[in-house]
């Protein structure tokens, strides 16, 4: 008798198991779609899907736009021997079909955008750059919005009327022997360019722009001692590139420049960050970095992916929407961070002596 009550005692106590193991089980998978964001798993649990695939799944998430290089012009008025987004079309978009795509890229994430060409002052005499910058700091309210420019065609009215919604004015400068941007192409007609960067330095004071400066290292400047002079201009970010090959723009058949005479090894681009390495506002860009840390739009607004050495281009933005289009980019987000692209890029949070 007590052999068969302890028999239906234990068959009684399996069914009780067997129903909390599948109650439990249902509670897991009710929770399956939070499981990311859990910080501890159930003890005894194995978690069913294996490492790498969890891994894929965090590279195949969608990228954000953080940081947009806009080169809504491939016009340029100077002839830099390495250019490397050089004049293959003059299609600009529309301003309104511009403005469509910026506010697109602000949905999707965006928080800084710089405007590059070509020259962007090209374009109706800045006009064209000027309302674009107006529009995302004033409408999309963007927390960073620069240009980079030549600087021979800003003009101080210009200043006047847009230069409350620029928080940074990048100048190309390379050389600060007039002989040397000659050389480079960096120049047109007489006037005077390392003249003209004191000039507009000077305004970015007056009117509260961040100064900023931009210097491609190649074979005619890669000895020259800049220290000087850069601490003269005291800007807020000195960008330092090495000269970068790209294939059809300034490198093979089809290209429209030939910078392989402007090219210096990796050690010799070392040798000049070394000789500057006492500029605090030194900011290096080597060419693995920049293949791979830039988000570039193109003037159809298509992103181009540099990582094959080529500009390979997305699908526009404005036909597929940002995401889509951002998984073609190339865009390495780390590196991104890694280089330091993002740091304190809105004036209104800059301490800076104008």
């Amino acid at each position: 008798m007590q052999l068969v009550l302890l028999a239906r005692l234990l068959s009684v106590g399996r069914a009780v198991l067997a129903a909390l193991r599948g109650r439990l089980g249902a509670l897991c998978w009710s929770l399956a779609p939070l499981s990311l964001s859990l910080p501890l798993s159930l003890p005894g649990w194995r978690d069913s899907a294996p490492r790498p695939q969890r891994e894929q799944e965090r590279d195949d998430a969608p990228l954000t736009p953080t940081s947009v290089n806009y080169h809504f012009t491939r016009q340029c008025n100077y002839k830099c021997g390495f250019c490397f987004h050089t004049a293959k079309t003059s299609f600009v978009l529309p301003l309104e079909e511009a403005k469509r795509g910026l506010a697109m890229l602000k949905e999707g994430g965006m928080e800084k955008i710089n405007f590059s060409g070509g020259e962007p002052f090209l374009q109706d005499r800045g006009e064209f750059v000027g309302k674009l910058v107006q529009f995302c700091k004033q409408e999309l309210e963007l927390p960073s919005v620069s240009i980079v420019s030549n600087g021979s065609l800003i003009r101080k009215q210009w200043f006047e009327k847009y230069g409350e919604y620029l928080d940074i004015l990048a100048i190309s400068c390379d050389s600060f022997d007039e002989d040397v941007n000659i050389l480079i192409g960096r120049r047109q007609g007489k006037k005077n360019h390392v003249e003209n960067l004191h000039k507009l330095r000077q305004w970015c004071r007056e009117y509260a722009v961040a100064f900023k400066i931009n210097s491609v290292i190649n074979r005619f400047n890669v000895e020259e001692d800049m220290n000087e002079q850069i601490k003269a201009l005291n800007p807020v970010r000195w960008k330092v590139f090495q000269c970068l090959l790209i294939e059809g723009e300034n490198s093979g058949e089809d290209a429209l420049r030939e910078a392989e005479k402007f090219v210096i090894s990796d050690e010799d681009f070392d040798r000049f960050l070394d000789r500057h390495k006492d500029i605090s506002c030194l900011v290096p860009e080597s060419n693995q970095k920049m293949r791979d840390s830039y988000l570039i739009l193109d003037e159809y607004m298509r992103f181009l992916n540099c990582r094959n050495g080529r500009k390979e281009p997305s699908k526009s933005i404005l036909d597929v929407g940002v995401e889509a289009a951002i998984k073609f980019s190339g865009f390495d987000e780390k590196m991104f961070l890694k280089r330091g692209g993002k740091y304190v890029w809105s004036k209104a949070d800059m301490k800076l002596d104008w």
